[in-house]
């Protein structure tokens, strides 16, 4: 039996959210998993009455703090021991659990996972990694908020980790990683860039096929997108940005006259689907890569599809032993002497 970790307290519309899409979590794809919810239990009780949850089927564990988006991350792993957060991630150490997944405090969570859980042998700062929508199909990038400052050995091992997640995770045979550049040819891009251009090409476990420029990215002809944490914030942002801007520009466009309200008849289905291909929340979480358990990190403002979804993503590096996989293809790149 698998069992996830959820900080019920944890984002932006806690904890209706995380009630919620837990509760749609055990509906849809609850056989063989159990589901703990860590938090203040009299407002999770509270909640879930509010929303007619049924808290049977979930263990509760009771927590007295909270860890806010304006806390100092360190400062707050140090000090909040019994929040949803740390207490769930030390109960991830300890073995009391499989997963853990929240959508409090990224920089919590980032520090929380790297003192508490610990990573992999032969990395230090796990990565932050999410799926993004692409024209011909979603692909990884990472990091996207983690590790601002990387050094190059940190970018091949990203690409080492991102490969092996899209092969166990979504089942993508034989992925292309590609870097992100200002420039195609090899000789682009800043010294360290060019330095992790060659670590990548060098890597035995991973097909890299070499630069990729911004303006190419969401063609998804690659399967994953390595990055500093700077520059995939930036894409990360930037593409929920355009994608949002575009969505309500095609909106205000159809809605101008009869006319235009008339064609909206005939390209409704299109655009649906291209509103679901843009959803962030039908990926819901992004797993730190590198963590010696699987963590995953909900979208901050994420409801209840967001968090299900989250929860699916969890149960997916457990059921694909995510970890196991991750450290055998590491050890293969030869870099635990002097780590990631």
């Amino acid at each position: 039996m698998i069992k996830i970790l959820l900080d019920a307290m944890g984002g932006d519309n806690a904890p209706n959210a995380t009630l919620q899409g837990a509760a749609d979590a055990m509906r849809e794809f609850g056989d063989g998993m159990t589901i703990a919810l860590l938090g203040d239990e009299a407002r999770l009780r509270s909640a879930a009455q509010e929303l007619g949850i049924d808290l049977t089927p979930f263990e509760l564990i009771p927590c007295t703090e909270e860890i806010t988006m304006h806390d100092d991350p360190v400062k707050a792993v140090r000090h909040k021991k019994d929040s949803g957060l740390v207490k769930g991630l030390t109960m991830l150490k300890n073995g009391e659990a499989d997963a853990f997944v929240s959508a409090g405090s990224t920089g919590a969570l980032h520090v929380g996972a790297s003192l508490i859980v610990r990573t992999i042998k032969g990395v230090k700062r796990p990565a932050l990694a999410t799926c993004m929508p692409g024209k011909k199909q979603p692909y990884l990038l990472l990091d996207c908020g983690a590790n601002a400052e990387c050094r190059a050995e940190m970018l091949n091992a990203f690409g080492t980790m991102g490969s092996v997640y899209m092969q166990s995770v979504m089942g993508r045979p034989d992925p292309a990683v590609a870097l992100v550049n200002n420039g195609a040819e090899e000789t682009k891009g800043t010294p360290l860039y060019r330095e992790a251009h060659g670590l990548l090409r060098a890597n035995p476990s991973i097909r890299f096929v070499g630069n990729i420029e911004p303006r190419d990215i969401m063609a998804g002809e690659v399967d994953v997108v390595v990055c500093d944490g700077f520059v995939g914030n930036v894409v990360l942002k930037l593409t929920e940005g355009v994608a949002t801007t575009l969505l309500e520009m095609l909106k205000d466009i159809f809605l101008k006259n009869l006319i235009t309200k008339l064609c909206f008849l005939g390209v409704h289905s299109g655009l649906r689907d291209l509103k679901h291909r843009m959803d962030s929340e039908e990926i819901g979480g992004a797993p730190l890569l590198g963590t010696a358990r699987p963590v995953i990190k909900a979208h901050g403002s994420s409801k209840a599809k967001g968090i299900k979804n989250a929860i699916r993503q969890a149960k997916l590096c457990v059921q694909n032993d995510l970890c196991g996989t991750m450290q055998t293809a590491l050890a293969r790149l030869g870099q635990q002497k002097e780590g990631v």
